[in-house]
């Protein structure tokens, strides 16, 4: 029996986080695994997947965007548009109405049935949104890994906190857990195949728990550490409130688990805290960024800011940029509070006039700029381990790759050596990136 996708070319387009991207090597290697090849652009493509994201309005916008230019395209050479993901997610068939040439949406429980929905799609538009109580699984087998040595290992989806402003429990739905039989099959998969990373992911993994056993994210990645092969284990994303000791424990036991943490602040100011819902202070989370810093020296802390919340003062905007200061983050991403739709946020005052989230977004990162530039100044002079990742963006004769602090390198070196551990010196700095030459050996 011939596969049912034989013959077809397909092309998928990510916008968003780590968590779309491996939803992306769902998607394609669900269709692949249905007998498609994979196109390099759309133009070459008989089915186009766009995998969205919902979390801010400016992603959503600048999907309709780029359906628009789709849309163009179909005109001219037809093929099968689906659209994917969080947005599709939250809104549904009303896609249909604003975008006519999309042939099917499907949320992220329905990736498995790709395949039934391109074919039926060729008939009339389909829809396949919804969440499922249980993990839906797609393995090692159909996943169309982005690199070989770098492996994205979902182990849980979905959110149960609400805060305020996040649109997350509706985009993914409620808290469910990948067994941790399955997570460590696939850890075990992609060292087998080659991987010297691999990074576990999930809305917020702090409050992971085996379905079986019960089994506390600590456990699980003590297990995944122990795996043989990847010399790196990261893990994304964490929750303040959930950061137990007993993680910090796991991760000061394993030199294979990467002195890096992405740490959501959000606000610096209680008062703002509360409103969103996060459920700790500005004290807690400077008292658990201490601990971490005690327990693991030469931690380098990324997190993510929102400036303009509804009811945000000068006062609690000058107690963020207090934290920035104290806690001396690595990089950050922040962005100006936009309402998402079905959010408690939506329904408040967006009393923050545009002018000033602009000037506190402005200020915001032009002190995490300072903060970063002396932050990767210290580093010239050391000899660094870093996973190179291809040419640097920076010039031809010149790599870049990223430290186990998940720094940024660009260094000269030979052609072709993505998806190697190399040494590199640091000889400059700038806010963004480090600079230097491979040490041969």
């Amino acid at each position: 029996m011939s596969p049912p996708l034989g013959g077809r070319k397909a092309f998928v387009r990510t916008f968003g986080c780590q968590m779309n991207l491996n939803d992306s090597e769902h998607i394609l290697g669900v269709l692949l695994e249905a007998g498609a090849a994979a196109a390099d652009r759309p133009e070459a493509a008989d089915i186009v997947v766009v995998n969205t994201c919902a979390v801010r309005r400016k992603s959503e916008e600048k999907l309709y965007s780029y359906l628009g230019r789709l849309a163009r395209l179909k005109k001219r050479r037809p093929f099968v548009l689906g659209v994917a993901g969080c947005v599709a997610q939250v809104r549904q068939a009303g896609l249909l109405d604003r975008r006519p040439a999309i042939d099917f949406v499907v949320g992220p429980d329905g990736y498995r049935e790709l395949p039934e929905l391109v074919l039926r799609a060729a008939e009339s538009p389909v829809v396949r949104t919804g969440h499922s109580p249980d993990w839906r699984e797609i393995g090692p087998e159909a996943t169309a890994r982005a690199n070989p040595w770098s492996a994205f290992v979902p182990v849980m989806e979905g959110c149960d906190n609400y805060c305020a402003y996040c649109i997350v429990p509706f985009s993914r739905g409620p808290e469910k857990c990948r067994p941790a039989g399955r997570v460590l099959a696939e850890v075990r998969a992609a060292a087998e195949a080659g991987a010297l990373e691999v990074q576990l992911l999930g809305q917020n993994v702090d409050s992971y728990r085996d379905p079986g056993s019960g089994l506390g994210f600590a456990g699980l990645l003590e297990a995944v550490a122990a795996v043989p092969g990847p010399a790196w284990v990261r893990f994304i994303t964490s929750h303040p409130k959930n950061f137990g000791d007993d993680i910090i424990r796991a991760m000061a036991a394993h030199p294979s688990v990467c002195r890096a943490l992405h740490l959501p602040l959000q606000s610096g100011s209680t008062a703002v805290l509360a409103r969103m819902n996060r459920g700790y202070t500005r004290e807690a989370y400077l008292e658990l960024v201490a601990r971490l810093r005690d327990s693991l020296p030469g931690l380098l802390l990324s997190t993510d800011v929102i400036v303009g919340f509804p009811g945000e003062t000068e006062d609690d905007f000058e107690a963020t940029l207090g934290v920035l200061r104290e806690a001396r983050f690595a990089g950050i991403f922040s962005f100006r509070f936009s309402p998402r739709p079905l959010t408690a946020a939506a329904a408040l005052p967006d009393d923050v006039p545009l002018e000033v989230k602009r000037r506190r977004l402005v200020e915001l990162q032009g002190l995490q700029k300072t903060i970063q530039a002396e932050l990767n100044r210290s580093f010239v002079g050391r000899e660094l381990t870093v996973l190179a990742t291809g040419p640097s963006p920076r010039g031809a004769g010149r790599c870049q790759g990223r430290t186990e602090g998940n720094l940024v390198v660009n260094f000269d070196a030979p052609a072709g050596l993505a998806g190697r551990f190399v040494t590199v010196r640091v000889t400059g700095a700038g806010p963004y990136s480090l600079h230097g030459a491979m040490i041969p050996g």
